[in-house]
């Protein structure tokens, strides 16, 4: 499995963006951060969608005036999407798509690959842009409130194995310390591997990460098998996939996996990075899990340092 193919660029900050960066429908998740409507302004394209999330829970006179907007009170992701589609997918169907993915949910944006997958709409761009930094460094919360559940997201479920002995849990390590530390406790019978984000965004975030880890070092600093770490960059999605298949062999060749668990708990860059590496393995005993939470910060960046186009073409849906 080679991601090499797959092609990045940077898109300029400022001035406008080139004819290949212009397209028929364009869709963002809305929240407060400089970063995201930097992007929708900039983004040519005659149907401009806003995605309304219940989990940064803005009041209807908060939703943004340009564009339009879908909002669904539906928390859980599939739920959530399934009614976009319903909506939406004829306005989507042969045309050419770009999703900001910067300020998604993680399960949704996961699910929302999926339903493109499944939808055969296999070609399209995402746009993820990159922050000057966070609000508060290495104090920054992303997750509003406790986890309440920690749950395979919807369509990446898998077909577990019975057998259980060297059952692995692939950890991306993020900012937010509590999701990392209930993931771990939710698979505690799993030998934990950790991928860092480095490169990081930003020069100093990956010392930053390694603080507010540090407060959950039974996930992030385990001992035994998943001392091993290793590293993606953190806006890089195809070096995400591929460093997770180089990893999953390295690990295998130590002895088989039974089962593995990918949590992508890092950028949205490196979540859609598991996603794609999910969808072209194609191992049954594998599932994406991730630590739920009610509620999410509107804002927790400051300014835009770098924006990215990533060119996807998924693998058709088989059954």
């Amino acid at each position: 499995m080679r991601f090499d193919y797959f092609y990045k660029t940077r898109l300029p900050i400022e001035g406008s963006w080139p004819l290949d960066a212009q397209y028929d429908v364009f869709i963002s998740a809305y929240n407060l951060s400089d970063r995201i409507k930097v992007v929708f302004d900039k983004c040519q394209a005659p149907l401009k969608l806003w995605l309304i999330f219940p989990q940064y829970q803005f009041n209807e006179s908060e939703y943004p005036v340009s564009g339009e907007v879908f909002y669904s009170s539906q928390m859980e992701e599939s739920e959530y999407l399934n009614e976009f589609f319903e909506k939406y997918a004829e306005s989507l169907t042969g045309k050419r798509l770009c999703i900001d993915i910067t300020g998604f949910m993680r399960p949704h944006l996961l699910f929302l690959i999926k339903l493109l997958q499944y939808y055969g709409l296999l070609k399209f761009d995402v746009i993820y842009s990159e922050p000057v930094r966070y609000q508060k460094k290495d104090d920054t919360k992303f997750s509003a409130g406790p986890v309440t559940l920690v749950r395979s997201i919807a369509g990446f479920e898998g077909e577990p194995n019975n057998e259980s002995s060297n059952d692995i849990l692939l950890l991306g390590i993020g900012y937010d310390h509590e999701l990392l530390k209930q993931v771990a406790e939710h698979k505690d019978f799993a030998n934990i591997v950790t991928l860092w984000g480095f490169p990081s965004l930003r020069a100093d975030m990956y010392q930053e990460s390694v603080v507010r880890a540090s407060k959950a070092p039974e996930a992030a600093f385990p001992t035994g098998r998943g001392k091993q770490r290793y590293y993606a960059p953190v806006n890089d999605p195809f070096s995400t996939a591929e460093r997770i298949h180089e990893v999953v062999q390295t690990e295998s060749l130590k002895k088989p996996i039974t089962n593995l668990y990918l949590s992508p708990l890092s950028t949205k860059a490196q979540a859609l990075g598991f996603a794609l590496y999910y969808l072209y393995a194609k191992n049954n005993a594998s599932s994406i899990v991730f630590p739920f939470a009610n509620g999410y910060e509107q804002e927790t960046s400051i300014g835009t340092a770098e924006i990215w186009k990533y060119s996807i073409e998924l693998p058709a849906w088989t059954i």
